[in-house]
């Protein structure tokens, strides 16, 4: 597509409310279209990739999302200090805002979304099934009376039968969503979500509904315009997914037919004109696996999806093009008729987080950051090497999205563009989404909802040799590179300081200890051979040290991070586990990833059992509860609204009978350094 002529443009300035790979998103496309994009961003955003790629960019608040991205006063002040004739709020944050975009509306400004009767009747998960079922769109059994307090909310789960989904009306993309298989879980999921609910939404209103095993997530994308038009463009299949959110989508679903392919295309159609629709939007069903005839409205999302790329993929068609025409007033140019699906796209989300420790959050510099490339291969992002990843914004890094002439072809493109993805310095999904994308289910498209949580726990998994060579390479490399000794300093004559892995007689080639960073312990001696090193070699591997001394290294086979283990720490370590009969026993509750203690279950001094529920952390709208690791007396070290770091301790289980001296304190912090610094007059670093 070329640039489009003045004449034809649908607005002259549009001013973006929102950041990462969306605002990169919609900014090409104004771009393309020769529209002057204005970005906004947060202080924890100055330097962010949609401020370097916009035409101008104006700063509207500090990190925390609630005094920027989320003031809608805020955004409404920077489109009209810089002139935007219309707001594109991409999705989350305020894109489904009623009151945002009557701000926009009542300041002048296009909002470039919906009208206000489908934010109000969509935007209400209660609110939107009453509507759709008044207009004999199937529904999935629930509650949904907003009134109920929590016993209430019980009791009439208790009527609807298990097992019942929990969901925060107001939200989306999964944040809050409990699963409760009996009336004491339900006890537990109620509170739970609407504490999510109140912090995400600031709603804390819930739906219960009846939990369908094993279905099947189909979304159906719509267009409509001013004059009553509306199409859909197929639908896209969303139902591999982790705590109900999406991590692989595709388009065309490999489980419907034509027939019902237009049933429920129309059926999409039919719920957008029941509010006068207008813009882009997405209606949502469960569908039957084994009935795919069978489908229920879950809700509709009034704004722009974020795999939103498949269906653009195999449509041809550019959906934020489309939201700019139709905002402006344009009648839709495409008829039904001209709607046709080729090929099959399929789209990997890539998420900061930890797969091993239960897909927690994971937050840091960006040391490398390094897109796939090649045929068929499209990637949406927003990040940049040298960035900081920080919990004050949803996880999600990119998106990798590949297209082919059919699904098999598309599969193989995605695995591939995925193991060439690089991104060092913060944990990522990549290794699971690739194990994901090998099980023989996903691969025959034989998906439901569940298939995620039957797979094994995912593990670490261990660097290969030729990772740990790399890794050590750079290390000496650094150590080069920065004129420090490689053994310790003062140690002796020159000779002795400075010739690494000299020995009278022989020479013996350096070793460096290392150990993957999450398990310190567990220390591999690896030699290095004369003469190697990070540059001179230019090892097929990517190695990147961290400023706190954790090494990144990915190749093919994946990514690692490992610390430098220091000679003398790691001889101390293995002496004081000797001196405790090999125990190694810590009281000391962590924190799993930085965030918000958002709720403490017990007081100081307490009496718990062990997996007893301590305290709950929040992060990136994700809760996570803290429990006792032993029976014994509870001693906190946070309280509710204290923000704490990864690993720092939380609380302390005291036994009830705690003799231990301190030979038999834990070794948590023995064996490893963050960087080479301290080392010992020998060959071995």
């Amino acid at each position: 597509m070329g640039t489009i002529d003045a004449a034809s443009r649908p607005f002259e300035r549009v001013l973006v409310a929102n950041r990462g790979e969306i605002a990169v998103r919609v900014i090409r496309t104004l771009r393309r279209l020769g529209i002057r994009s204005i970005a906004v961003h947060s202080d924890a955003d100055a330097d962010a990739p949609h401020v370097r790629l916009a035409d101008e960019a104006v700063r509207i608040g500090p990190a925390p999302a609630a005094q920027s991205y989320l003031d809608p006063a805020r955004l409404v002040a920077a489109a009209l200090e810089t002139g935007a004739q219309a707001v594109h709020p991409g999705y989350g944050f305020l894109s489904e805002h009623a009151g945002f975009a009557a701000a926009c509306r009542e300041a002048g400004i296009v909002f470039i979304g919906p009208g206000d009767e489908a934010l109000a009747v969509m935007g209400d998960k209660i609110r939107a099934k009453r509507h759709v079922a008044a207009s004999g769109v199937p529904v999935v059994p629930g509650v949904s009376d907003p009134d109920l307090d929590d016993a209430e909310l019980l009791a009439a789960g208790e009527q609807v039968g298990f097992p019942l989904l929990v969901k925060p009306s107001a939200g989306g993309g999964g944040k809050g969503m409990q699963i409760a298989r009996d009336a004491v879980e339900l006890a537990d999921a109620i509170p739970a979500a609407r504490r999510v609910a109140r912090t995400s939404f600031g709603d804390d209103t819930l739906l219960l509904e009846r939990l369908i095993e094993r279905p099947r997530h189909i979304e159906v994308q719509v267009l409509a315009d001013a004059d009553g038009t509306v199409i859909h463009l197929g639908e896209r299949e969303c139902s591999l997914q982790r705590r109900h959110q999406k991590v692989v989508e595709e388009a065309p679903s490999p489980l419907l037919d034509a027939a019902t392919r237009e049933r429920i295309g129309q059926a999409a159609c039919d719920a957008a004109r029941s509010v006068a629709y207008l813009g882009a939007g997405t209606v949502e069903f469960l569908v039957s696996d084994v009935a795919p005839d069978e489908f229920f409205f879950i809700e509709m999302n009034t704004r722009l999806q974020v795999e939103h790329p498949v269906t653009e993929l195999v449509t041809g068609i550019d959906l934020v093009e489309q939201q700019l025409r139709i905002a402006a007033g344009q009648p839709l140019a495409i008829a039904q008729h001209d709607v046709h699906l080729t090929g099959h796209a399929i789209e990997a989300r890539v998420y900061a987080e930890s797969p091993d420790r239960g897909f927690l959050p994971s937050t840091g510099e960006l040391l490398e950051w390094r897109p796939a490339t090649g045929e068929g291969v499209r990637v949406d992002a927003g990040i940049r090497t040298s960035q900081h990843i920080t919990a004050d914004y949803d996880p999600m890094l990119a998106k990798v999205i590949a297209y082919g002439a059919d699904r098999a072809e598309a599969l193989e493109r995605l695995d591939a563009a995925l193991a060439e993805t690089v991104v060092l310095g913060v944990d990522t999904n990549l290794a699971f989404v690739r194990r994901l994308l090998a099980d023989p289910d996903v691969r025959a498209g034989a998906l439901d909802t569940n298939l995620i949580e039957r797979m094994p726990p995912a593990t670490a998994g261990r660097p290969r040799p030729e990772q740990l060579a790399a890794a050590a390479s750079a290390v000496l490399a650094d150590a080069a590179r920065e004129g420090r000794a490689l053994e310790r300093a003062g140690a002796g004559p020159a000779a002795w300081t400075d010739a690494a892995g000299w020995r009278l007689g022989a020479h013996r080639p350096p070793t460096v200890l290392l150990a993957p960073r999450d398990e310190p312990a567990d220390v591999v001696a690896v030699a290095v051979a004369a003469g190697r090193s990070a540059e001179a070699d230019e090892p097929a591997a990517t190695v990147r040290i961290a400023a706190d001394g954790e090494i990144w290294v990915h190749d093919a086979h994946g990514t690692f991070a490992l610390v430098h283990v220091a000679r003398r720490a790691h001889a101390e370590a293995r002496r004081a586990l000797a001196e405790r009969g090999g125990v190694a026993l810590s009281p000391e509750l962590r924190a799993p990833m930085p965030g918000t203690v958002t709720a403490v279950f017990v007081a100081d001094g307490d009496p718990v059992e062990a997996g007893a529920p301590i305290l709950a952390i929040e992060a990136m709208k994700m809760e996570h509860r803290i429990t006792a690791s032993a029976a014994g007396t509870v001693r906190l070290a946070a309280s509710v609204g204290d923000l704490v770091s990864r690993d720092q301790p939380v609380a302390r289980i005291e036994p009830a009978s705690d003799t231990r001296d301190a030979a038999s304190a834990p070794e948590s912090d023995l064996p490893a350094t963050r960087g080479a610094h301290e080392q010992e007059p020998t060959h071995a670093v």
